[in-house]
């Protein structure tokens, strides 16, 4: 008879409610699947519901999530729903739509549903909610123009330095009877390849960093969030640019050397 009864009290015994946590919380909290836990909805709260750890989720890449501290616990919505006390009653939620003209026709249905819902898509809310990375783009832009205008100045000063220093080299050139174009020709070959080369170190230099600062704030921030990354379009863009105004910096210097006559080049 008492192994019925406790036969029957072992069936009808709830199962044990289950949680996830993120790696964060598991982390800090030196916590690891299977242990348990008391939630409760208030803090400091001497009453609450014990839970299983069932599963520790990794954080998602998500900018607006870098700066927040706080830490994130998945539980069923009718368990949520009676920790809270919000019964049937919700903030927000999402909806998965396939397509533009699937997401348009959601987003009709709900805001039609009842007064005081309002649909929104995920990138407006994104556009809007993300000001402050908006204004860190335009930064990096602004850093980016000047680092180029400087960029093409020392080159620039570099390649008359070089001419100056050749200045009798260029002179018995010319009184041998080699021509203006040649001189010229030699000059900005001379250019593209120190650009080139130039080009080859700074993606090297760029590619290092990054991954520095990538293992830097991934560490502080403790997230999967790539903050710098290196794309082939950015590496095509860089190493165009610096060849355009290498070639370009040629030209000017070869100028200013070939339009001096050659007596004048000898200090005569």
């Amino acid at each position: 008879m008492i192994i019925q009864f406790l036969a029957v009290a072992f069936l009808l015994q709830a199962p044990q409610r289950t949680i996830a946590i993120d790696e964060r919380l598991a982390a800090d909290a030196k916590l690891s699947v299977g242990d348990r836990v008391i939630l409760s909805a208030t803090p400091e709260s001497s009453t609450g519901d014990t839970v299983v750890i069932a599963a520790i989720v990794k954080r998602g890449n998500d900018p607006a999530e870098v700066a927040r501290s706080e830490f994130r616990i998945r539980l069923h919505l009718d368990h949520l729903q009676s920790l809270a006390g919000y019964g049937d009653r919700v903030d927000r939620f999402a909806v998965a739509a396939r397509g533009e003209a699937a997401t348009q026709k959601a987003i009709d249905a709900i805001n039609s549903a009842a007064f005081g819902f309002q649909a929104h898509r995920s990138k407006d809310i994104a556009v809007a909610t993300s000001k402050t990375f908006q204004v860190v783009s335009r930064f990096h832009k602004a850093i980016g123009v000047i680092t180029i205008v400087a960029s093409a100045i020392f080159l620039l000063c570099i390649m008359l330095l070089k001419v100056e220093e050749r200045r009798r080299d260029v002179a018995a050139l010319r009184l041998m009877g080699i021509s203006r174009r040649t001189v010229m020709r030699a000059v900005v070959i001379e250019a593209a390849l120190l650009a080139l080369v130039g080009s080859a170190l700074g993606v090297g230099v760029g590619w290092v960093g990054s991954q520095f600062v990538n293992w830097y704030y991934r560490g502080v921030y403790r997230t999967p969030l790539s903050f710098s990354i290196i794309t082939p379009d950015i590496v095509t863009l860089a190493v165009t640019l610096s060849l355009v105004l290498g070639i370009a910096a040629g030209i000017l210097a070869s100028l200013r050397l070939v339009r001096t006559p050659p007596l004048v080049l000898f200090g005569r």
